[in-house]
């Protein structure tokens, strides 16, 4: 029963990131068709991010009164119900009306399913559970990259991904027996050691919760403008056409799901301390090759080897969470890191957008540089805090 449950997780886990990379990759098609401009992507983000924050803080009680499988069947329904919207939207405000519903799609289930692999199975499942949304995130460029080639346009590939997404609700709700009994040996775990009268204020107080949020900020804020904006950075600066470009950034996402899926083999080696710094070692080596003008072939491995490094830092630090906080504590804290990590979404990547159309979007591998850093200065710092403790 717990395995057919895990693979009712997986396939959640797909359909969370099957619509995550299709902004970044249809854009450049889109906002010349919608008469925007090319930084307006920021805006749409920041529209579904903020749903995402929203979600995410009320994700602890959300979970608590309706239980995971009901909060995952929902929110995957609701994302592609703004897939469809989205799909047959002629004007830039009516994306925006449907961001709102996709990103209150997203932070719920997302907090709840991390935070139940994070008490219920080892590292290696978690980095498993995060190469499964990398299949989505993955497969979402490819599909729309094939509908730009063949004159389905982007229309067509968010219809494509609201269909998937329809059926993986009807998966859902069909398996919300096995649900059932996950949510009451979840529950009577939380009857005797759950803690439900912390505050945000108090949480925050926390020793080494700050340096956590600031950790996530920073990732997601890497990760999403990496993959928002490699597809802009191929064509605008590089001069590789719309098609190809769709194809190329789709190979960010190819390396985060690769990653993910060797990364759980090395959890059984390295603890998750060290996954994070081979994490981070690997992203420098990424952007490195990106900055360099070493030609395409160096720009394509860079993308590549910055996704392998993207790969095991989000469920690192999602997975040593019960560790660094207490099993007591660890849904409440994931529900702030995941509001955390989507502010970071949030507000970094229109920032992005401002400066690639008023400065240069050759800034592209700096500006990711820049947080990378601070995310390695904080996840050291995490690490000495809760060493201590």
């Amino acid at each position: 029963m717990a395995s057919l449950l895990l693979i009712i997780i997986y396939l959640s886990f797909i359909s969370l990131g099957l619509p995550d990379a299709l902004l970044g990759s249809a854009w450049p098609s889109m906002y010349k068709e919608l008469g925007a401009n090319v930084s307006w992507a920021g805006i749409i983000s920041m529209i579904i991010a903020a749903g995402t924050i929203v979600s995410s803080l009320a994700s602890d009680r959300m979970n608590r009164k309706f239980g995971a499988g009901k909060v995952t069947a929902i929110s995957v329904c609701m994302t592609a119900i703004a897939l469809f919207g989205f799909s047959f939207s002629g004007s830039f405000w009516m994306l925006c009306l449907w961001a709102i519903p996709y990103g209150l799609g997203a932070g719920s289930v997302d907090a709840a399913l991390n935070n139940f692999v994070a008490l219920h199975y080892p590292a290696r499942h978690m980095s498993w559970l995060h190469c499964m949304w990398g299949i989505g995130a993955s497969l979402g460029p490819v599909i729309m990259g094939f509908m730009l080639t063949n004159a389905g346009g982007w229309n067509g590939g968010y219809q494509v991904i609201a269909v998937m997404q329809t059926v993986l609700t009807f998966l859902i709700v069909f398996s919300l027996p096995l649900w059932k009994n996950g949510k009451k040996e979840e529950d009577d775990e939380k009857k005797s050691t759950g803690r439900h009268n912390e505050t945000l204020f108090t949480i925050v107080k926390r020793k080494g919760v700050k340096e956590v949020l600031v950790c996530f900020f920073c990732y997601c804020a890497l990760e999403t403008t990496a993959g928002m904006w490699a597809a802009s950075y191929c064509t605008i600066y590089r001069g590789i056409t719309v098609e190809k470009a769709a194809r190329w950034a789709s190979l960010f996402y190819f390396g985060i799901t690769a990653g993910r899926f060797v990364c759980g083999f090395i959890t059984m080696k390295l603890n998750d301390r060290n996954m994070i710094r081979l994490g981070e070692l690997l992203g420098a080596v990424g952007l490195l090759l990106i900055m360099l003008p070493l030609g395409d072939g160096a720009l394509i491995f860079g993308l590549v080897v910055l996704g392998c490094g993207c790969a095991p830092i989000y469920p690192s630090i999602i997975h040593e969470t019960p560790i660094n906080f207490g099993a007591d504590l660890s849904q409440s804290i994931i529900g702030v890191q995941m509001a955390a990590a989507y502010v970071g979404t949030c507000l970094i990547p229109p920032i992005f957008g401002l400066l690639a159309q008023y400065v240069t979007i050759s800034l592209y591998p700096y500006f990711m540089a820049v947080l990378l850093v601070l995310m390695i200065i904080m996840s050291e710092k995490l690490h000495i805090i809760t060493k201590r403790k």
